[in-house]
C-alpha cells in the first residue's frame, strides 16, 4: 500500500532533483492494480517547517512513475521538489508498466509557509520582476539591438549552453522561412511571482491563449513550463518534441531571454535558437540615429578603369582568380551585409563536397592580351575560353557565353554569363578577394554571391 508521508505542495517550485537509477525491470505478465503500485511523498519538516521541500520516492521494482507535480513534472526514482509559496498542490501520478499506463490516486500536500529563497535568485528577478511582480515578453523582431531577429541556429555539434553559444546563422526579423502569420508578432508571454511560478501567453488584444506554470532552474539553467508553452513560430511547432521540459536557457538579463530547442523531426537535430526582450523594454527603446551599415566593400566605387586593371593587372597583363573553397566561398548578402564566415556556415544544404572539389581543381582568368579582353575558365582540366566586357555604370562584367566556375550537381550553380562586382576592396584585393553576385532578391534585398581570390 501508498505509504504516504506528509505531503507536499505551494504555487512555487523549484524543482532540485535528486535523482537516482533507473530501477531494475523485471516482466509482469498481467495488468497491475494501483494497489500493488507503492510510492513514498513526505516532507522535510526538519529543512523547512512548512513543508516546503516534498521528496518523491518511487518503491515499486520494475515500475517508472511519471509525477506532475504543478510546477512541473518528472519520471525520476527520486525527486525532490521545493515550493517557494504555501499553498495545497495536488500531485498526480501515472504509472508505466508492463501492462499499460496506470492512473494513480492523486495527493494533495499542504505548505503552510512562504520560502521565498527558492526564488529570490537574480535570474528568477530577471525573468519575472522579483517576488510579486510579473514581467511581460515577445519575439525579438530584430529591432531592439540585442538580436538579429526572433531566431538563430546552431548546427547539433556546437556547444549550447549557458554563456557559451555561437550560431550558425542568425537571420534578420523573422524567423528563416515563417510569415508573419506564423510569427504572432505581437502575442506575449508573461511570467509572474504573484503567489506562484504562473505563466501566460496572451493574444495582441489581450485575450489569454494559454496559462499554466513554469520553474526555473538556476544551477542547470533550464526552463520548465506547464499548461502554457513559449512563443514560437506555428511553422516550427511540429519540428521539435521538446517545448516544454528542460529548455535550456542561454541567457537571461533584465531586458533579453536566449533559449535553445533541438529539432527533432526528419530533417535531423539541429538547435534553434530562440530570442525574446522583455516588452517593457521593446516599448520604451529608442533606436540610436545611424545610417545602414554595410559589410567593408560592399557596392564598391571605381575611378575609370579601375576595376578592369584591379581583374586583369593591366594591359598585357592577366590576373588567375579561384573560388575561395578553402575560406569563405558562399554568401548571402542581405542589405548590404553577409552572414556566412566560412565554408561550414553552410555546408551540405548550400556548399557542399562538390563544390570543394571544383574550387580545388579550377581557375578564372582575366586578362588584356593581344589588345582584347580575354576570359578563360579551366575546370578539371576542360578549358573554354571568350571574350568579357565592362559595364562600369554598373560594375557588371558580361563573360559572353562562359560562366563562373560550375557545379551541376548544385542548386547555387552560377548559369547566369552577367556578374555583379557586389562587393571588392580597391587597395586590399590582393589579400581579400572580390565577391561577384550571380542573382538578387529584391523583395529581400540580398545578393548570392560567390567570393573570388587570387592564389
Amino acid at each position: 500500500m501508498k505509504n504516504i508521508k506528509l505531503l507536499m505542495t505551494s504555487f512555487l517550485m523549484l524543482a532540485m532533483l535528486v535523482s537516482s537509477c533507473s530501477p531494475e525491470s523485471y516482466s509482469l505478465d498481467g495488468p497491475i492494480d494501483k494497489s500493488d503500485i507503492h510510492f513514498e511523498i513526505t516532507q522535510d519538516l526538519v529543512k523547512d517547517p512548512g513543508g516546503n521541500t516534498v521528496i518523491l520516492k518511487n518503491t515499486t521494482p520494475g515500475v517508472i512513475l511519471n509525477w506532475d507535480y504543478v510546477t512541473g513534472k518528472s519520471d525520476k526514482a527520486v525527486q525532490t521538489v521545493q515550493y517557494a509559496f504555501k499553498g495545497n498542490y495536488t500531485i498526480k501520478i501515472s504509472a508505466v508498466t508492463s501492462a499499460g499506463i496506470v492512473e494513480l490516486d492523486p495527493v494533495t500536500v499542504a505548505v503552510t509557509q512562504d520560502n521565498l529563497n527558492y526564488v529570490n535568485d537574480p535570474l528568477w528577478t530577471a525573468l519575472s520582476g522579483g517576488v510579486g511582480k510579473k514581467k511581460v515578453w515577445i519575439a525579438d523582431n530584430g529591432k531592439y539591438g540585442l538580436a538579429m531577429g526572433a531566431m538563430s541556429y546552431a548546427d547539433p555539434s556546437t556547444v549550447v549552453e549557458w554563456g557559451n553559444f555561437t550560431p550558425n546563422w542568425e537571420p534578420e526579423g523573422n524567423a528563416n522561412s515563417s510569415s508573419d502569420a506564423d510569427m504572432h508578432w505581437g502575442r506575449t508571454m508573461t511570467f509572474s511571482l504573484e503567489g506562484g511560478p504562473f505563466m501566460t501567453v496572451n493574444e495582441p488584444d489581450g485575450t489569454t491563449k494559454e496559462s499554466g506554470t513554469y520553474f526555473l532552474d538556476v544551477n542547470t539553467h533550464t526552463l520548465t513550463t506547464t499548461g502554457a508553452t513559449i512563443l514560437r513560430p506555428d511553422n516550427y511547432i511540429a519540428n521539435a518534441t521538446n517545448w516544454n521540459n528542460n529548455i535550456k536557457v542561454l541567457k537571461l538579463t533584465e531586458n533579453q531571454l536566449r533559449i535553445a530547442i533541438m529539432r527533432t523531426n526528419s530533417e535531423g537535430p539541429w538547435w534553434y535558437i530562440w530570442n525574446f526582450v522583455s516588452k517593457e523594454y521593446a516599448d520604451s527603446y529608442v533606436p540610436p540615429v545611424t545610417g545602414p551599415t554595410y559589410d567593408e566593400g560592399f557596392n564598391p566605387t571605381f575611378a575609370s578603369g579601375e576595376l578592369l586593371k584591379m581583374i586583369t593587372g593591366g594591359v598585357g597583363a592577366g590576373r588567375v582568380w579561384s573560388l575561395d573553397g578553402k575560406g569563405n566561398p558562399v554568401d548571402w548578402l542581405g542589405k548590404g551585409k553577409g552572414w556566412t564566415i566560412n565554408a561550414t556556415s553552410s555546408y551540405n544544404w548550400g556548399w557542399n563536397d562538390d563544390w570543394a572539389e571544383a574550387a580545388g581543381n579550377s581557375w578564372i582568368r582575366f586578362d588584356q592580351f593581344g589588345g582584347k579582353l580575354n576570359y578563360t575558365r579551366s575546370q578539371n582540366g576542360v578549358v573554354t575560353t571568350g571574350l568579357f566586357t565592362i559595364d562600369e555604370a554598373k560594375n557588371e562584367i558580361n563573360l559572353g557565353t562562359n560562366t563562373l566556375i560550375q557545379n551541376s550537381t548544385s542548386w547555387m550553380n552560377p548559369t547566369t554569363n552577367v556578374i555583379k562586382v557586389v562587393k571588392a576592396y580597391n587597395n586590399d584585393f590582393l589579400q581579400k578577394g572580390i565577391w561577384f553576385g550571380t542573382s538578387y532578391d529584391a523583395g529581400k534585398d540580398e545578393w548570392f554571391v560567390f567570393h573570388y581570390i587570387i592564389p
